[in-house]
């Protein structure tokens, strides 16, 4: 009959090696070859041994504070892309930030790749690397195209995606919630006075998001009559061709968008900003300083990623989830000189 309460003694004993290997075998650590790590995760799920997440933090803030060794490193995985629309450094640095910090105080380090593409050699290449370094853990940062991730051996890593995009496969996301944010967003237009919001977006960046800035648009539209409905811009490539006809026809008195130059364009006009028009710039990060908008918030979304991704090592949580999830964090509003009170 086997043991009700297996734990790494029993696991040792059946497998005749040493508590200190089954231990780092089951926290993924290096020191131990690809197949005794196999061998003994194997066992350990036949066993139905299960690691007490509240014990597991203790011991591991007991070895944090005896000794400066690291308990794990962390993969963090960003594509060299070209064509990714400004700011998407910036956004990825800050990420980046956020990471290791939240990495280092919970006794991970982190290591950055930068890889061309996720063609299977490439693939087969970066999982010898990664399990010869004893990783398991990975953070994906966002992508400008839709990766494919499949031929990764997803038996030994969990990982946590830092956007929307990636399906193939579908891991747990840590992301903005851009929804949410618009509506905060048009909530305080409305607050200010303004009752003709007008919404420009790229196509690829609204589709990148699932529609959750159109639809949000439209949905906080629908739900307050007293705001008049401007038919959003929704284009290739926001441009002067484009935006200017769009801004002349429907004269929003405060226009919402992505684009940093509209209110260039939209003095050029005859606009004064904050005068008689206003600007919030949904993304505050490549933007003047002066610019009112949304605070996309990168560090905190590194740090939440940091704290699930660690998380779900603790657990032995490994594998492509069946129900993947998602955690959203809002926007933050900065207060600029873009927006005033409509007298």
């Amino acid at each position: 009959m086997p043991d009700p309460r297996p734990t790494v003694r029993t696991i040792a004993r059946a497998l005749g090696l040493s508590r200190s290997t089954i231990s780092n075998a089951l926290r993924g650590l290096p020191g131990v070859n690809a197949a005794t790590r196999r061998r003994v995760q194997k066992t350990a799920d036949a066993m139905g041994y299960r690691v007490h997440p509240f014990a597991a933090e203790v011991m591991s803030q007991l070895r944090r504070s005896s000794q400066s060794k690291q308990v794990g490193t962390l993969a963090v995985l960003e594509m060299d892309e070209a064509g990714r629309p400004p700011g998407a450094e910036i956004f990825n640095r800050l990420l980046l930030e956020g990471i290791e910090t939240r990495a280092r105080e919970m006794g991970f380090g982190t290591d950055r790749w930068s890889f061309g593409g996720t063609e299977p050699l490439a693939l087969k290449r970066l999982n010898q690397v990664l399990q010869w370094r004893g990783i398991h853990g990975l953070l994906l940062l966002p992508t400008w195209s839709e990766p494919d991730f499949r031929d990764l051996d997803w038996t030994q890593f969990t990982a946590i995606y830092l956007d929307y995009l990636i399906q193939q496969p579908a891991v747990h996301t840590v992301c903005s919630d851009h929804y949410r944010s618009l509506f905060g967003a048009l909530e305080k237009a409305r607050a200010l006075g303004y009752r003709k919001a007008g919404f420009a977006v790229a196509r690829r960046a609204n589709d990148r998001l699932h529609g959750r800035w159109t639809g949000a648009y439209l949905g906080y539209l629908h739900d307050h009559p007293e705001m008049k409905l401007v038919p959003p811009l929704l284009v290739d490539e926001l441009r002067p061709e484009n935006f200017l006809p769009w801004f002349r026809e429907h004269n929003p008195d405060v226009v919402i968008t992505h684009w940093i130059d509209a209110p260039r364009h939209m003095m050029a006009e005859g606009a004064e900003i904050p005068g008689t028009h206003g600007y919030i710039c949904m993304n505050v990060l490549p933007a003047p300083p002066e610019f009112s908008g949304l605070d996309l918030q990168p560090r905190l979304l590194g740090v939440r990623a940091a704290e699930l991704v660690i998380s779900q090592l603790g657990h032995h949580d490994r594998g492509v989830p069946a129900v993947p999830a998602n955690t959203f964090v809002p926007a933050r509003w900065v207060e600029g000189a873009t927006v005033a009170a409509r007298t």
